[in-house]
Parts: structure tokens; C-alpha cells; sequence
């Protein structure tokens, strides 16, 4: 697990504050890169191997990026060494409760939507939960649908967004049913397509760098092959038109037009 290994042979991660800016030099021009706001990335802490194999396919399945941890301390780790848009949260972790990772977590400044996933069903706990700092509570047994929506309500209401139709010209992308449309015709996307055009429609007018763009369509244990993402940028030009990705030579990609 790339957590666990000596910090230069992680994989690179996007660093982890959203209002930093960092200048890089294109032709002896200093451009503005900025961290992305990218395809919805999933910290899940839960120790329940059954329970959670099945939230992060189902995750997945919406084209949710998810890395998964067992207990608080790889936890505390993850959130150290990458970024993530939200997390959700067991309390009944083995190595501590999940209420006291909370508490610490909203003490040491992070700021992230958490939505807790739990059994603990007492209206005081429920209370308790959200007075300590976490956006949502949801009850075990659940629907994953349910999750699904609560966690897109959670990450719309943090980009401030009211719908959750993202236009761009002729283009539409609906995050909730991952449905997109190119002059009203319907494009079918995979699933890392779809969380590439979500950073790039997330980031319009941006620079992201490979390395952001790798950590918005991959989590910690993902291999990624050394051409995956020319892969996928080649296949979005493919189906959305040949600007749709435009390549900042020597800094990264930004958002184009979409369309023939």
C-alpha cells in the first residue's frame, strides 16, 4: 500500500490545500496551475472487509474514485498524504472510535464534508455526531443509493452548485445518473472518462498538471500504466471532439471546446 512506503516511492499525490496556486514557466511564461476540484475522490473508513468491498464497487460503479481503509490510523495517514473530497466514516473502528477521529480530525483543521456510516442508532448519537463536526449521518443497514446521493448532495453543496447539470456549451454532464449529452445526443463514457470530463469541467479555464489529473481517476492501490492517461484524453477527443482536452505543453491539460 503506497501509504506505507518511504515517502519517495509513493505515488505523487495533488497537494491538499484547494486555494493554493503554483506558477510554472511555459516557454519562460509563468502560468497559474491550480488544484483541481476533481471527479468526486472517496477516503472510506470502515473495518466491516464485506461491507466496504461493497461500497467502494458501487462507488466505483458511479464513477466515484475511492481508496479504503480498515481503522484510524492508515486513516489519519491517507488524509495526511493525499487529498479527498469527502469521507465517510465508521465509528466502530478497532484501534479507536470513530467519534474521537472526528472530533480530532475538525480540531486539526480539516474541513472535508464526513458523512458517518453507522449502526449506532440512538437519537444521541446521531446528536452527538453532527455536534462534533459531520455533515451527514446515515444509519446501517442502507441503501446505496441512498449514499450515493447523499454523498453527491454533500460534494454539489461544497463546489456551490444548486443542480447538478454542469454545462459547457453544447456539452451537459449530470454527475447523479452519469449521463452525457453532446448537442442533445447522448455519449456513452466509461468510467474513468467520465471522472476526466469531470475535472476538466470542474476546472474550467485551469491547468492540471498529469500528476492531479492522475490523482482525480486513480486511488492509492491503483496501478496506473505510464500512457493510461493519454489513453483516456485520446479516447474523450474521440467521442466529445478533438478540443475538448487541450495540452499546455510542459504544464498539463485544460478544458477546450467541446464538439467537431
Amino acid at each position: 500500500m503506497d501509504l506505507l512506503r518511504p515517502a519517495h516511492e509513493r505515488r505523487r499525490v495533488a497537494p491538499t490545500r484547494p486555494d493554493c496556486v503554483y506558477p510554472s514557466a511555459v516557454d519562460g511564461i509563468y502560468t497559474e496551475v491550480f488544484y483541481p476540484k476533481q471527479s468526486m475522490h472517496v477516503l472510506l473508513i470502515e473495518d466491516d472487509a464485506l461491507v466496504a468491498t461493497g461500497i467502494v464497487a458501487g462507488l466505483r460503479h458511479h464513477a466515484m474514485t475511492v481508496d479504503h481503509v480498515d481503522s484510524a490510523r492508515p486513516a489519519q495517514a491517507a488524509l495526511e498524504t493525499g487529498h479527498f473530497d469527502i469521507l465517510v466514516l465508521d465509528l466502530g473502528l478497532p484501534d479507536e472510535d470513530g467519534m474521537i477521529l472526528l472530533q480530532r480530525l475538525r480540531r486539526d483543521g480539516y474541513s472535508l464534508p464526513i458523512l458517518i456510516l453507522t449502526a449506532r442508532d440512538a437519537i444521541e448519537h446521531r446528536v452527538s455526531g453532527l455536534q462534533a463536526g459531520a455533515d451527514d449521518y446515515l444509519l446501517k443497514p442502507f441503501d446505496l443509493d441512498e449514499l450515493v446521493a447523499r454523498l453527491q448532495a454533500l460534494h454539489r453543496r461544497t463546489a456551490g452548485r444548486s443542480t447538478s447539470t454542469i454545462q459547457h456549451g453544447t456539452l451537459s454532464f449530470n454527475p447523479v445518473n452519469r449521463e452525457v449529452t453532446l448537442g442533445g445526443v447522448r455519449i456513452e463514457l466509461s468510467r474513468r472518462e467520465l471522472a476526466l470530463l469531470q475535472a476538466l469541467l470542474g476546472n474550467p479555464h485551469r491547468i492540471l498538471t498529469a500528476d492531479q489529473v492522475k490523482d482525480c481517476l486513480y486511488g492509492f492501490e491503483e496501478s496506473v500504466e505510464s500512457n493510461a492517461i493519454n489513453v483516456h484524453i485520446h479516447h474523450l477527443r474521440r467521442k466529445l471532439g478533438p478540443r475538448i482536452v487541450e495540452t499546455v505543453r510542459g504544464v498539463g491539460y485544460r478544458l477546450g471546446e467541446a464538439g467537431p
